[in-house]
């Protein structure tokens, strides 16, 4: 079986360019998980470069239902998450160990991550950040699908956006849906990395 990973690296470069940046984090029992930095800047400076993070190692091996009795080796969601932020308002570098924690979630606690999820990570996303969680998006917008020959399920891409605990309990009750039309209604810009809440009254 060709090892995915290198297909995976590739296509992030050729969405994102090339990496400025890369740190690798190793949790007791778990593949080798890698985080990447892509600096988008701005043609003529008038506006904050994007900077965006990006997961590797995660869709080395398939996600497998936890109330499944034998894990398939083969079959099965494979993705990888990326983070996108407006650089120099925050330290968004020290997110690159939140972002592994997350990325090997899959391995650690048997969780499928998907579209319309929560992931908590226990603390700030980066010093003093105002979110402790995030939302996963859909994929398909920032890079595209991987294909992969089968069996094996195409890599997915997918885009994380970081809510306030104020903003997750209330998706907890209203759905991911609900609080994606709020952040749309109110043009929440969730680039934003010292963003405030949004309202929801």
């Amino acid at each position: 079986m060709a090892d995915v990973l290198p297909l995976v690296e590739a296509r992030l470069r050729t969405a994102l360019g090339e990496p400025d940046a890369r740190a690798a984090v190793t949790f007791l029992g778990t593949d080798r998980i890698e985080v990447l930095r892509f600096t988008d800047g701005t043609a003529d400076g008038t506006e904050k470069a994007i900077v965006r993070y990006a997961t590797l190692g995660m869709s080395a091996r398939p996600m497998t239902d936890p109330t499944a009795v034998v894990a398939d080796p083969v079959a099965g969601p494979r993705a990888e998450l990326v983070l996108s932020v407006r650089a120099g308002a925050a330290d968004t570098d020290k997110v690159l160990r939140p972002l592994a924690v997350l990325a090997a979630s899959p391995q650690v606690e048997g969780l499928v991550v998907a579209p319309g999820a929560s992931l908590d990570v226990g603390g700030p996303l980066w010093p003093d950040a105002p979110f402790t969680s995030v939302l996963v998006a859909e994929a398909g917008g920032l890079v595209e699908d991987l294909e992969l020959d089968a069996p094996l399920d195409p890599v997915r891409f997918l885009p994380l956006l970081p809510m306030t605990p104020n903003e997750a309990a209330w998706k907890r009750v209203h759905g991911a849906g609900a609080l994606q039309e709020r952040w749309l209604a109110n043009g929440t810009d969730l680039r934003d990395p010292v963003r405030k809440s949004v309202p929801l009254d």
